[in-house]
């Protein structure tokens, strides 16, 4: 891959939000009533909800840590997150262990569905009337047949400031 595409790659948004250069391939999830996307670049193995250790007086959305093979690794519920209610642990649900530059950190979602290649045609940025999320987690809202996908930029997100306390739990 040349240096371009990578730069292009990772750049998945402009400064104005927009969706541009988002096109790839996408790891979809369920969380709650909703489809999303993350970029399956980021995704290192798909694992089934265990038990975690929870950390004391640490967000409600970070259920603990568990050790991946001799690696301490946090773990993030994101339907708790992004406060989508009540939150039941079932046989569907699934930890999506990410590498994030090298970072390592697990999310906690309802299901896994598909990879799917998206073109950027199938990308819309996110309306200015939705008022009631956080927009700048959000690279745009992909649509697939009758099905709309909010594609979350999964770095930017637990990269924010307070999941900057993630790094001294993964160092413990």
């Amino acid at each position: 891959m040349s240096t371009e595409n990578v730069s292009s790659a990772t750049n998945s948004t402009t400064s104005s939000g927009k969706s541009k250069n988002a096109a790839g391939e996408y790891l979809t999830f369920v969380l709650g009533e909703e489809q999303y996307g993350l970029e399956i670049l980021k995704v290192q193995e798909i694992r089934g909800y265990d038990a975690v250790t929870q950390i004391s007086n640490t967000p409600e959305f970070i259920k603990g840590v568990v050790n991946l093979r001799g690696k301490i690794v946090p773990i993030v519920d994101l339907r708790i997150k992004f406060h989508l209610g009540k939150v039941e642990y079932d046989e569907f649900t699934v930890v999506i262990i990410l590498n994030l530059s090298g970072r390592v950190v697990g999310i906690v979602v309802d299901g896994v569905s598909d990879v799917m290649a998206l073109k950027e045609e199938q990308i819309r940025d996110v309306p200015s009337l939705v008022s009631n999320i956080d927009t700048k987690y959000i690279v745009g809202l992909a649509s697939v047949e009758e099905q709309m996908f909010i594609l979350v930029d999964i770095e930017q997100l637990m990269s924010s400031q307070e999941m900057a306390l993630m790094d001294s739990i993964a160092v413990h």
